[in-house]
């Protein structure tokens, strides 16, 4: 069972501030390469694994930002670490 809830939301801040729904879109991507569990949200997403693959993740998405050439990356991050196990569906079963 995976020991951490990571929620992340990342803020490109591009050249020529043009339209950043692709590089979110490109962060995502970076997500979903890594085949953690995760579920998208209008305003962040949420993985969910072992903490310190998480954040691996984390540095990932902010690397592929810059490397796609965007000038600096704000990401905010809320993290659940629960060393005896959590889940999405655990926090979120009574709304299901």
């Amino acid at each position: 069972m995976a020991n951490s809830l990571i929620s992340v939301q990342i803020i490109p801040k591009t050249k020529t501030y043009e339209d950043v729904i692709p590089f979110v879109d490109a962060a995502i991507a970076v997500i979903d390469a890594s085949g953690v569990k995760y579920e998208v949200h209008p305003l962040e997403t949420t993985m969910e694994g072992e903490l310190s693959t998480l954040l691996q993740i984390l540095e990932k998405m902010n690397d592929k930002m810059i490397e796609l050439g965007v000038i600096n990356v704000i990401t905010q991050v809320k993290i659940l670490y629960q060393p005896s196990g959590i889940t999405m569906d655990t926090l979120t079963e009574k709304y299901q």
